[in-house]
């Protein structure tokens, strides 16, 4: 499995952490950046990694900025992209369940370390699980049909 990883100024930190657990775990990755605390605009980065997973050069992505809300916005606009804004492991454990999320962003000023490789292992490791949950998703993709003409 291969994740596309990025962040801003205000998530660089988490970001090299997630990279660390990503090496260690054995993971393939592909850093879209930033590397630097330099402010920066968010979706220079997002949109990159979001658009890795659009095209399936990367299986999933992990985005992070200070809160996550606008890694997950620009990374929602790329067609193919469910990403869940999560900070816990019950949101990123049924976010994969239920909405088969393929990007998890998170929020480094608003999460601990420790608990956001928790949460990023909850992410990789759970399979969608399908069923009536599949209905949902292809819901989802209509809508994204209807509207990215």
């Amino acid at each position: 499995m291969k994740i596309a990883v990025a962040c801003d100024h205000g998530g660089i930190n988490l970001k090299n952490e997630v990279i660390k657990y990503l090496k260690d775990n054995g993971y393939e990755y592909k850093d879209y950046g930033t590397n630097s605390c330099d402010s920066c605009d968010y979706p220079d980065f997002a949109l990159p990694a979001a658009e890795a997973v659009s095209c399936g050069e990367c299986d999933k992505g992990i985005i992070i900025c200070s809160t996550g809300i606008g890694v997950s916005m620009v990374a929602n606009k790329v067609p193919k992209v469910r990403c869940a804004h999560c900070h816990d492991c019950y949101c990123a454990e049924f976010t994969r369940r239920h909405n088969d999320a393929n990007v998890l962003a998170m929020g480094e000023k608003v999460i601990g370390t420790g608990y956001a490789l928790k949460i990023v292992e909850t992410f990789l490791a759970t399979e969608f699980e399908g069923g009536r949950h599949q209905r949902r998703v292809d819901k989802i993709t209509a809508i994204e049909k209807k509207y990215c003409k």
